[in-house]
Order: C-alpha cells, then structure tokens, then sequence
C-alpha cells in the first residue's frame, strides 16, 4: 500500500521547507541570476561602469580558440577523476568489507582525506611531486628513470592534478561503497559460495548490480565535483599550467575574472558551465540511470 503524509495545517509544509528554500534561494538562485545578468554586461575592473552588450560576451568565448580548448581539457579531467576514483574507492570498499579485524581503523584512515581542503590537498601533492624536492618524483628518477616534471609536460600536470582530485574524493566515494556493500544480504552471497561461484564471480553477479544505484549517484556527484570543486586544486598545484594545458572551466572563470579584470566574460562562462552540468546531470538521469537496478 502507499505510504503518504497528511497535513492538517497546509502551512505547514511550506513551513518545513522554508530554511531550505532560503538557503537554496540566497547561495545559489540568486547568486545564478545575479551572473545571467553581468553575463550580458561590460565592467571595468573595479565595476564602476557598466555597459549593456548583450549578448557579445557569449559570441566572444564561442569564437575563441583557448576557452574552446579548455571544453576538451575539462572533459579528459572530469572524466578521469570520476572513472578513477569510483573505480579505487570501489576496490578499497571490497577489500574493507571482507576485514574482520580492525575493521574499524582500516575505515577510519580511508576516511581521512576527506577532512583535508582542497588547497591543503593540493599543496601535499605538490611538495610530493615537487621535481626539486619531492619523494615521489625522486624515488621515480633514481628507481625507474621517469623524470616526472609536471612544471613542463602537460601530461604530467594533468596526471598530478587527477591524482590530487581523486585522492581528496576517494573517502567520500568509500562510505558510499561500504554502506551499500554491507546493505547486500549475506544470505545471496552465502548461496552463491554454496553453488561454487567464486568471489570475482559472487562480487560480478550479485554485488555490483545491487551497487549499480550507488554508483549512479557517485558518478553525478563525482562529475560535479570535477567540474566545481577542483579550483582550489588546480590553482594550489598547476595554476592552469603549463601553458592553458591544466585550465578547466571553472578555473578559467577565476582567471579571466579576478586576474584578467573581464568580469562580464567570466560571467558569461559561469553561465555557461552552470548549464554544461545541469545539461550532463540531465543526460545521466535520462540515459544512464535505466540501466540502475533498484
């Protein structure tokens, strides 16, 4: 039978509602249509003077080659940090749920990057790959020969700043993990032993399809966090460099905006990242989520 609340007072939801409509209202509606407007104007620096063109900005970011660039860049990053870090935080989550002993502190190391901010994670990683003086890039150099320079090779840059971007991610992505790998029946998983199936042919039959809902969640949340959540990596560790080769979306807002002093160009790119990742949630919640087995 369906389960549904019923009101005696119909003020009372909006009631119940009401923090979260102001807080969504304040840090996010408001904020979106205070950029749609600037988006069609022209600031100086200081924003003293404003001049109406429309939409110019648009026609100007659409015709240049450089914010043209930083789609491909942006879209080989988010992709990379999504797939990477659901698949280890996946792996670790398996590994953490067949531990009996010290369970518990095991779970609680994993989680602790998770309390670290995103520029304090970016500088760790950079002091690790520091060329000079960092442990990773010299034990690479004396024990395999692999000059890692992420200052130069952009293929470099952008592996530091994925590494960087998962590992500050994986703890979230591993609490969901371990929550809907405790919630599979360990009577289906004991059936299945019984009938001979080993433990990759238990976890591919059984336990990944009943995951499939949580990590359709973890990939749109995972996507939005490389999309917002990464400037302050980016700029702690590359600062977009080398070159543009490391400048994706959300930071070439930042750049243009607050070093270039084009606030209605950075503007018009927020708008238009902002509606990048709604049209991609949308695309994942139409496409993807048939194949989520709930």
């Amino acid at each position: 039978m369906e389960k549904r609340a019923y009101f005696r007072a119909p003020l009372l939801p909006w009631l119940l509602l009401a923090p979260q409509l102001v807080i969504i209202s304040v840090f996010f509606f408001w904020p979106a249509a205070q950029a749609v407007v600037q988006s069609l104007q022209m600031q100086d620096s200081f924003g003293l003077s404003t001049q109406w063109v429309g939409l110019d900005n648009f026609r100007q970011l659409l015709g240049d080659p450089a914010y043209l660039e930083s789609f491909k860049t942006t879209a080989i990053f988010s992709v990379l940090v999504a797939v990477v870090g659901i698949a280890l935080a996946l792996m670790l989550a398996v590994f953490a749920d067949r531990i009996v002993r010290g369970a518990l502190a095991y779970r609680t190391l994993l989680i602790v990057p998770y309390a670290v901010a995103p520029a304090v994670a970016g500088v760790l990683w950079l002091f690790m790959f520091s060329p000079d003086i960092g442990v990773v890039s010299w034990t690479l150099a004396h024990a395999f020969g692999f000059n890692w320079n992420h200052l130069l090779n952009s293929g470099h840059a952008m592996g530091l700043i994925v590494a960087a971007a998962v590992w500050k991610q994986i703890s979230y992505n591993f609490l969901f993990f371990v929550a809907g790998l405790q919630s599979v029946p360990h009577s289906l998983i004991e059936a299945a032993a019984i009938d001979g199936a080993r433990p990759w042919r238990r976890f591919w039959d059984i336990q990944l399809p009943m995951l499939s809902p949580t990590t359709f969640f973890l990939l749109v949340i995972n996507v939005v966090y490389a999309f917002f959540d990464t400037f302050a990596i980016i700029d702690a560790t590359t600062q977009g460099g080398p070159g543009r080769d490391t400048a994706i979306l959300v930071f070439k807002v930042y750049h243009d905006g607050v070093k270039g002093g084009d606030l209605g160009g950075s503007a018009a790119q927020s708008v238009i990242l902002m509606f990048v990742v709604i049209a991609l949630t949308v695309v994942q919640f139409r496409y993807v989520e048939r194949k989520v087995n709930y």
